[in-house]
Parts: C-alpha cells; sequence; structure tokens
C-alpha cells in the first residue's frame, strides 16, 4: 500500500476499506447462517445417511457380515440339525463362530472362491450339454 498524502486520498482510502469490511462482514454472516443450518438435528442426520449409503466400503463390510453370519447359521445347522445331543450344540456354536469370524474377516476370497467353483461346474455342464 502507498503512502496517502492528501485529505482526498485519505478518504477515499477509507471509503474502500469500509467497502471491504462490509463485504467480509457479509459473508461471514453467510457463513454462520450455513453453519447453524448444518447443526440443525434434521440435517446431521440427513448428511449421516446420505454418508453411509454413499460409502462403498461400509456397504461392502455389511454384505461381507452379513454373509459370515448367514453362513455360520446354515453350518450350525447342518452340524447340530434337531439333534438334542449337547456335545453336537456345543460343536455347533464353536463352528458356527469360527465360520462366521473367516467369512466375515475375508469375504474376497470367498467371493473368488465361489465364482471358480460357479464357473467350473458351469464349464461341465456345457461340455456335457455339447456332447452328443
Amino acid at each position: 500500500m502507498q503512502n496517502i498524502t492528501s485529505t482526498a486520498g485519505l478518504k477515499n482510502a477509507i471509503q474502500l476499506l469500509e467497502v471491504e469490511q462490509a463485504i467480509k462482514g457479509q459473508l461471514l454472516k453467510e457463513q454462520f447462517y450455513i453453519a447453524i443450518e448444518s447443526l440443525k438435528p434434521v440435517n446431521l442426520l440427513k448428511s449421516t445417511l446420505n454418508d453411509i449409503s454413499t460409502s462403498p466400503y461400509l456397504i461392502d463390510n455389511i454384505l461381507g457380515t452379513t454373509m459370515g453370519l448367514a453362513t455360520g447359521y446354515l453350518s450350525k445347522k447342518i452340524i447340530v440339525g434337531s439333534s438334542g445331543n449337547m456335545f453336537r450344540k456345543l460343536l455347533g456354536s464353536f463352528l458356527q463362530f469360527g465360520v462366521t469370524t473367516i467369512v466375515a474377516k475375508n469375504p474376497d476370497a470367498i467371493k473368488l472362491i465361489g465364482q471358480f467353483i460357479f464357473q467350473h461346474f458351469l464349464r461341465k455342464k456345457e461340455m456335457n450339454s455339447e456332447k452328443p
């Protein structure tokens, strides 16, 4: 900024600073209202749900956990069935916990194995259908 030597220059500089202050004050007020609006409970809930629904990692984690729980439950049902044997029920619970943990921690590997098996059976079926 250059030195001001006249009263007219001083008045002009003061006016420019007042206009700049008014603009910055208006911007500050707008930012304040935006911040207040974003802190309302409804808007917080909306933004949280939006973040959850658009997060691919969360959806993958939910799918992996669900797949783990389902396979664990099915493995327990297969082992225990309708048996009243206490040892079998205990073994089924341990098996369910183990399968659930393994599948939930390794969903990508399970998907790859499933795709391999599906392609293997599909290829065999196609080969059998091609033979007269």
